[in-house]
């Protein structure tokens, strides 16, 4: 990515987004961020006096946004980070499939269609492993294996997913990313994250109740999924025309057990109950394999799940994150991941 460079990133204020965006200021490029503030913009404020900096309240789901919120002293985006979405199965299921459809499909389509008109020639879009539903026992899936959903959310995703990756001939090219579980701390942090959760209640209630012992993921830190995305910006343009790509690492695939164990390492005073519980929803039981990103992009996981106990924990020890139950840091609703 040249110096300078421009890149509109839509949720920008959210989980990720508010990561990526210091991250790409830090390298020099301008960034125009796009975001409702449905749960506040505190994430953006230290970005404001910075000359590279631009920031638009907007609904991304109502058209020409993208054209009525571009600087006019600024050239034009290179690339176009969609982030703004109903995130996670419990936020979709909320909301009901018309809204969901209309955030994460529909969205999507006119997102891109903008992106287009504007001139930008990449899309990055952030899907979810969750596409994968569940995998044969001991299977290990990759970009090439059958989708299937096992969540409203995961629909919304592939449907997106389809029609973003028939855009061959678009000048703008798509890039998909799909992501697994995420975990850390960012300006925005979420704590309805399997690895942030059980940190922080354990920190605050000495308890943990887990459903679905035995069910396996996998994690990457935030901070690994921002290396990733920018990776995918700075691949030559037809490289990653059109491709998806898991973004994970090998070694984050973990049981809930072996969560739990890495917990109980930092808080060994807490009460660890389980209960057999099946429930609707994203029933994942999967282990992903990253071996193209990490071929394709030279992407490389600097930071694992202990990082992110360690990190959450010192995040609520210090005051850090004083009220973690604040609605903010949850995604109940419509916000950016």
């Amino acid at each position: 990515m040249t110096e300078q460079a421009h890149i509109l990133v839509t949720g920008g204020a959210g989980y990720i987004g508010s990561m990526l965006t210091a991250d790409l200021l830090r390298a020099g490029a301008r960034v125009t961020v796009l975001d409702s503030l449905l749960f506040g913009g505190e994430s953006l404020l230290s970005f404001l006096s910075h000359p590279n900096f631009h920031f638009a309240r907007v609904s991304v789901s109502e058209p020409r946004t993208l054209r009525d919120s571009l600087r006019r002293d600024w050239p034009k985006p290179q690339a176009i980070v969609h982030l703004a979405a109903i995130v996670g199965f419990p936020a979709c299921q909320a909301v009901g499939r018309q809204a969901a459809w209309r955030y994460n499909v529909e969205t999507v389509q006119r997102v891109f269609e903008q992106a287009e008109a504007i001139g930008a020639e990449r899309f990055v879009f952030t899907s979810t492993y969750s596409n994968y539903g569940l995998s044969n026992a001991g299977e290990t899936v990759t970009e090439e294996s059958a989708l299937t959903p096992q969540s409203l959310y995961a629909e919304t995703k592939i449907a997106a997913e389809e029609y973003l990756l028939a855009q061959k001939s678009a000048g703008c090219t798509p890039l998909i990313f799909r992501l697994a579980t995420l975990y850390g701390i960012s300006p925005r942090t979420r704590f309805d994250l399997i690895v942030n959760q059980f940190v922080l209640e354990a920190y605050t209630r000495r308890e943990l109740l887990i459903y679905q012992r035995g069910y396996s993921r996998s994690f990457v830190h935030v901070q690994d999924v921002v290396r990733g995305l920018r990776l995918g910006l700075e691949a030559p343009r037809r490289q990653v025309a059109c491709q998806v790509y898991n973004l994970g690492t090998d070694d984050g695939n973990y049981t809930k057990d072996e969560i739990v164990a890495l917990v109980i390492k930092r808080l060994p005073e807490t009460n660890i109950q389980y209960k057999d519980l099946t429930f609707g929803g994203d029933m994942r039981d999967i282990r992903a394999s990253f071996e193209k990103v990490r071929a394709g992009l030279g992407f490389q996981a600097r930071l694992g799940v202990d990082d992110g106990v360690r990190e959450v924990l010192h995040a609520l020890q210090t005051g850090l994150i004083r009220n973690p139950q604040d609605e903010r840091y949850r995604n109940a609703h419509f916000i950016v991941q």
